[in-house]
């Protein structure tokens, strides 16, 4: 399978893409912990650039950046070109690199109708809705409870693999022969840890809306960061996970220049 030096910039615009919206959201919930008010989420983070001078442009990157990055991470999950599948834990990072697909291929699609003015502008968390917006359906179907538990099953997996992640620090994707400077894998350290405890309360969340067949139960990040500000020492417990989300979001600049990547080129577009 070819490389493509094109794939491979848009993949790179995709993680400064990235980098910029989880260094919106990490302030943003900075904000709220000292002041109060409303968190938001990946979609409503893009909803603020709208009215940023040159926003409209901006967006239209970050959309470019983010659907170049999904096809990257989409086409990872279906081919395999590193033959990671043959073993349980490649089966399962070729499972995350397809959510991480979907995913982004929403925020593309987010950015892209904010960028071209089709779409209100997204403030608070419109996640939220979203996934309750979903559980409701999956509820309503046949084998619903159990497929809306595996997914949060997945979701608390994905956390875990963040965490392992943070704990490790290995960041070997970094550089080439020489590992990361240590104020690097500090960096992404906290960044990983913070958004391996978001995950798990999503996870969690869609769960608890499985068993107790309500889908109002479910959340995304902006529900997570708001359960976290309501509990005690809430305002600190926040600033540390907002802290954490911004550093991830400055690590992936880092992984934007600095990461060592060849994108394969998917069949169809050669």
């Amino acid at each position: 399978m070819a490389y493509s030096d094109r794939m491979t910039l848009l993949a790179r615009i995709g993680f400064a893409a990235r980098g910029l919206v989880y260094i919106l959201i990490g302030w943003f919930a900075l904000d709220v912990a000292l002041h109060g008010g409303e968190t938001t989420d990946n979609q409503g983070a893009l909803g603020t650039l709208a009215d940023a001078p040159l926003g409209h442009i901006l967006l239209a990157v970050c959309a470019v950046g983010f659907a170049g990055y999904a096809l990257w991470r989409l086409t990872e999950a279906i081919t395999d070109p590193e033959k990671r599948g043959r073993t349980l834990k490649g089966k399962f990072e070729r499972l995350g690199y397809a959510i991480s697909g979907i995913s982004h291929i929403m925020l593309a699609t987010a950015a892209g109708r904010l960028a071209l003015e089709q779409t209100a502008k997204q403030q608070g968390s419109p996640a939220d809705e979203s996934a309750q917006g979903w559980s409701a359906w999956l509820l309503g179907q046949p084998g619903g409870v159990f497929l809306l538990v595996l997914a949060g099953i997945l979701l608390l997996i994905i956390a875990a693999a963040q965490a392992l992640k943070a704990y490790k620090a290995r960041f070997d994707e970094l550089g080439g022969d020489v590992p990361a400077p240590s104020y690097v894998r500090w960096i992404g350290r906290w960044g990983y840890a913070a958004r391996a405890l978001v995950f798990s309360l999503i996870g969690w969340f869609i769960i608890s809306a499985a068993l107790n067949h309500d889908p109002d139960r479910a959340g995304g990040l902006g529900e997570a960061l708001e359960q976290l500000r309501a509990q005690d020492e809430g305002a600190v417990l926040l600033s540390v996970v907002a802290l954490g989300l911004a550093l991830f979001g400055l690590f992936s600049l880092i992984e934007a220049r600095y990461r060592r990547m060849k994108v394969h080129k998917p069949d169809f577009l050669r």
